[in-house]
C-alpha cells in the first residue's frame, strides 16, 4: 500500500466495510402504532446459542427505530439469491416496504416475509445505544426454515452470491 491509498478515518472506514463482504438478513417488527416495520441488516451475528441469542446494529434515526424496544418481538429474516427482491424492498421507501403480496403477519402482527431461507423470531432482550446507533440484543424463541438456497452476500453495494474457491496449494 502507498501513501495514495491513505484516507481519513471516515472514508477508510467506508472503504474498507464496503470491501467486507457481509451476510443479509431482514428485521420485521410491529411499531408501537401498529404498522409492520422492516430494514435490512448485515450486521447480524449470533451472540450465544445457549440461550441462543443474536445482535445486530441499527441506526436511531431509522424509521424503524420506534419498534425496537425491549420485549417487543421481532423477525429475523436470512435473505438468499432468491430472496434478493426481499432486501431490496426492505433497503427501499420505508412507506412501501410492506405494499404487495410478499408478507403476512402472524396472529400478533408481526410481518413475516414470504421466501426467506429461515426466519428466527424472538424478543428484544437489551438495546445499547452507542451515539446515534445501537446494538440491539435479541433472545430467539423459535424458527421457520425456508428453501435452502446459497447465501447472499453484500459486497462493495452490490448483492452477490458465494462462489466456492478450490483448494490451492501454498507457493514454494
Amino acid at each position: 500500500m502507498d501513501n495514495s491509498d491513505v484516507a481519513n478515518g471516515i472514508d477508510a472506514f467506508k472503504a474498507a466495510f464496503r470491501r467486507h463482504a457481509a451476510g443479509v438478513a431482514a428485521i420485521t417488527s410491529v411499531a408501537p402504532d401498529g404498522r409492520p416495520v422492516g430494514f435490512t441488516a448485515t450486521s447480524l451475528a449470533s451472540l450465544a446459542a445457549v440461550p441462543p441469542m443474536a445482535t445486530f446494529n441499527m441506526a436511531q434515526v431509522s424509521s424503524s427505530w420506534p419498534a425496537i424496544t425491549v420485549g417487543n418481538q421481532i423477525a429475523i429474516h436470512m435473505l438468499g439469491p432468491h430472496s434478493r427482491h426481499l432486501a431490496e424492498t426492505m433497503a427501499a421507501d420505508h412507506d412501501l416496504r410492506f405494499v404487495g403480496d410478499h408478507w403476512k403477519p402472524t396472529e400478533s402482527g408481526l410481518p413475516l416475509l414470504e421466501g426467506a431461507t429461515a426466519v428466527m423470531i424472538g424478543r428484544i432482550v437489551d438495546v445499547h445505544p452507542v451515539h446515534n446507533n445501537a446494538v440491539v440484543v435479541v433472545e430467539i424463541e423459535h424458527g421457520i426454515l425456508g428453501d435452502e438456497d446459497e447465501a447472499l452476500l453484500y459486497h462493495e453495494r452490490t448483492y452477490m452470491r458465494p462462489i466456492e474457491l478450490e483448494h490451492e496449494s501454498p507457493s514454494v
